[in-house]
């Protein structure tokens, strides 16, 4: 194998397909049970697939697009591109055919790699609306119909008949680290999305510099290697899972494992016994509220000593946050706690071999963070944008701050400008936007700095706290500025919301559009009389109705008069991509909630002038 510097993620594989040929790069689930794939066959099928796009003559810096699910096969069509000099173009799963028509035709992909025999519909069904793809290779063994159309399997074995082999090393070592790796179109929650330029030289700067504070600070020893297992659910196509997951696990040696259906994440769960997850807040939203739910139905016994051991978990936060031994009589607690109840649950989740897991790409409220590390869990809040590869900070192992993002990594600079933007500067920062010249001025400094968009203030510990977006900013109608974000995370809180949107912009008050926590509601409903035909039956009782007043009222109680929640509408269907309110990273998409529930909004100001 040549000597290649570590200029790229693929040159990084390269040399731990190596070192590690004979461990388990990936596994994925098939109706029999786990199956494995070599460090050394997943290479072998990297360079088939590399000669394969050699053949059909993609060049340096052409596009191709990878449409499709987590799968392994996913990071093996990255690594196939990105070796030979060639440029990834993922979109997500979920999106739509005109989504992927305007992502395939604004890079200028040559080729497109899909999932399923549903994905390489979608792309059949615009296939005269982008001519510059001549070529679709499809994961799945489907029956293709045309020439410009093959199965991986296909593709793999015409690559491995290929004579011309001796491209691929010299592609490979031609690369340069600020030649572009990857270009990721953000959500698009206003307008188009933009694709994000991101070079080879930001993803290994960022892995680099990460993993660099994942060291223990006595010793100086990695917290992360190739023992660990981890647990990809999150998708490949967004920067966090890209990042931290993919590239990640190769840099250190790891284990993946795919969780090929997120429905069926908790099985996954158990089955693998992951040591690492990378997760947005909602995983860990809907695991703390189910065990809160079950635990609310369970016997007057269980329930005292589930809350004996909270109790508990409580008091270790401290512990766990700063690595501090516990001691005394409470440690004697602990322990107790533990056996009776921390150690079962988290056998019964599957998370009893978790060492680290980290949260992004969201707020995650200071409860459930609090729940999850006082039961031991080392859950590393971070921070980061598409734009920034993404990471710019998080919270070490040994220094742990809920309520914040952590420190910045290495070699990034982080600062508040005047009006309150976190501004961001390091060699994680993007080359800009793609064919977007005015968005790249607009979002990067003169001096080199990176507009976020959020806001964020940083405390006597530098860590980072992040107060909302400037865009979200309502302004009401009495000029106050109110950062929603705050509002709606201390909201859901309760047991009872699932999600919320608060509005208000240029009203003489503050209303929120709320869908509840069903399951929670429906039992509490049980347990107080109250019947229900229906979700609209149930959202409608007087009794629901002042229950959620109550939860709202008690979890706003610190904010502001002008920040309360005078009135608001419960609505009986959750907000989700396909309905349209979600962007595919779970971000609500405000403009389209507003347009949609317009008649309700305005149903909470009709005749009332406030004060």
């Amino acid at each position: 194998m040549a000597d290649y510097q570590d200029t790229s993620m693929a040159a990084v594989f390269q040399r731990n397909a190596a070192k590690y040929a004979d461990k388990s790069y990936a596994s994925y689930k098939t109706d029999s049970g786990w199956k494995d794939i070599s460090w050394g066959s997943m290479n072998t099928m990297v360079h088939n697939l590399a000669y394969y796009l050699l053949s059909i003559g993609i060049g340096k810096n052409d596009k191709v697009g990878l449409f499709s699910p987590n799968r392994w096969e996913w990071h093996l069509a990255a690594l196939a591109i990105n070796s030979i000099g060639a440029v990834d173009v993922p979109i997500y799963a979920t999106n739509s055919a005109e989504e992927s028509e305007y992502i395939l035709g604004n890079s200028d992909a040559k080729a497109c790699f899909v999932g399923t025999a549903d994905h390489l519909k979608k792309i059949l069904s615009i296939r005269t609306k982008i001519p510059n793809v001549k070529q679709i290779v499809v994961f799945d063994e489907v029956d293709v119909n045309q020439t410009e159309e093959l199965t991986l399997s296909k593709a793999l074995s015409l690559g491995e008949a290929s004579p011309n082999k001796d491209l691929f090393d010299q592609r490979l070592a031609a690369i340069q680290p600020n030649d572009l790796s990857t270009l990721i179109y953000t959500s698009g929650t206003t307008g188009n999305p933009k694709g994000v330029m991101l070079t080879h030289n930001n993803f290994v700067s960022n892995v680099r510099n990460t993993l660099a504070e994942m060291k223990d600070p006595k010793t100086g020893e990695d917290l992360l290697g190739p023992n660990d297992h981890y647990l990809s659910f999150l998708p490949l196509s967004h920067s966090l899972e890209r990042t931290a997951g993919f590239h990640g696990a190769i840099w250190m040696g790891a284990r993946t494992a795919f969780a090929e259906d997120i429905t069926k994440l908790l099985d996954y769960f158990q089955e693998v016994r992951p040591t690492i997850i990378i997760s947005v807040p909602r995983i860990y939203e809907k695991v703390h509220a189910g065990i809160l739910a079950k635990v609310a139905g369970a016997p007057g016994l269980k329930k005292k000593i589930f809350n004996f051991a909270m109790r508990q978990a409580a008091k270790n936060l401290p512990h766990v946050c700063r690595d501090i031994p516990r001691s005394g009589l409470f440690a004697f607690k602990y322990n107790l706690a533990d056996k009776l109840v921390l150690s079962k649950l988290k056998v019964a989740l599957g998370m009893d071999k978790l060492r680290y897991a980290i949260s992004g790409g969201a707020p995650l409220s200071q409860s459930d963070a609090e729940f999850f590390i006082g039961m031991g869990f080392k859950i590393l809040e971070g921070f980061g944008l598409t734009e920034t590869t993404p990471v710019t900070n998080f919270n070490r192992p040994w220094f742990i701050k809920p309520g914040t993002v952590g420190q910045p990594i290495p070699e990034t600079e982080v600062k508040i400008a005047d009006d309150g933007e976190l501004l961001i500067k390091g060699p994680q920062v993007m080359a800009g936007y793609y064919k977007n010249d005015e968005a790249t001025k607009e979002a990067i400094r003169s001096d080199g700095f990176f507009r976020t968009g959020d806001i964020g203030i940083i405390d006597e510990d530098g860590c980072l706290r992040i107060t909302g977006r400037i865009k979200d900013i309502i302004v009401t109608a009495g000029g106050k500025n109110i950062s929603p974000q705050n509002i709606e995370s201390s909201i859901k809180e309760s047991a009872f919301v699932e999600q919320i949107g608060v509005i208000g912009d240029k009203r003489k008050y503050l209303s929120a559009l709320i869908v509840p926590a069903f399951p929670e509601l429906e039992r509490w409903a049980g347990e107080n009389g109250v019947t229900f035909g229906s979700r609209a039956d149930l959202i409608a009782n007087e009794k629901v109705q002042a229950l959620i007043r109550a939860e709202i009222d008690k979890y706003t109680a610190q904010y502001a008069r002008v920040e309360q929640i005078r009135k608001f509408t419960l609505l009986d269907t959750e907000w989700t991509q396909d309905t349209g309110e979600l962007t595919p990273t779970q971000k609500v998409k405000r403009k389209v909630v507003n347009e949609k529930y317009a008649k309700e909004i305005e149903a909470m100001y009709a005749g009332d002038t406030g004060d």
